[in-house]
């Protein structure tokens, strides 16, 4: 068991702030998602509200769990001692090459690159090889393998509208 300290103590307790302020921000957005009733008697509202609450919960058992004693049987952090620059500039590409192409090549094309630029920078963050164009290649079919029957379920049996390459609902 750790002996809390003042600056272990403080952190920790901001960490519960943190997630209570996260509720209070989800809950004030539910405020505006309308409330009536839809399928299965509970509105859109319905989920944001779930999530507030449990985090508020969350963050108040935090709270106190800091301010009686901070947290305990807290593993020490591993890890490298700073972050991996390199490592999160490749996630970020993913992420921005998903948001900026998905409309123009597509929900399945898009979140495959995504996956493929995350995969590197995570390799890297492991200090493992990246890879080269045969391993990028490799990484691009499992995106597609991943995002495809993510695509085809959402469209084909939920009907839910997502950018497709071509108008057949299929690709």
């Amino acid at each position: 068991m750790k002996t809390p300290t003042l600056d272990s103590t403080l952190a920790e307790t901001l960490i519960g702030a943190g997630v209570l302020l996260l509720a209070i921000g989800i809950g004030a957005g539910a405020l505006a998602i309308p409330a009536e009733a839809g399928y299965a008697g509970v509105g859109p509202n319905f989920l944001p509200w779930v999530v507030a609450i449990v985090l508020a919960v969350c963050g108040g058992a935090l709270i106190a769990e800091a301010r009686s004693g901070g947290f305990r049987e807290r593993e020490a952090p591993s890890g490298a001692a700073h972050g991996d620059w390199r490592a999160l500039a490749w996630v970020t590409a993913g992420i921005v090459v998903n948001a900026t192409f998905i409309e123009r090549i597509g929900f399945v094309a898009a979140c495959a690159l995504c996956y493929a630029l995350a995969v590197r920078g995570l390799r890297g963050a492991e200090g493992r090889p990246a890879g080269g164009a045969v391993r990028t290649l490799a990484d691009v079919g499992t995106g597609v393998a991943i995002a495809a029957p993510v695509f085809w379920m959402f469209t084909q049996v939920l009907s839910v509208n997502l950018p497709g390459l071509t108008g057949t609902g299929w690709l």
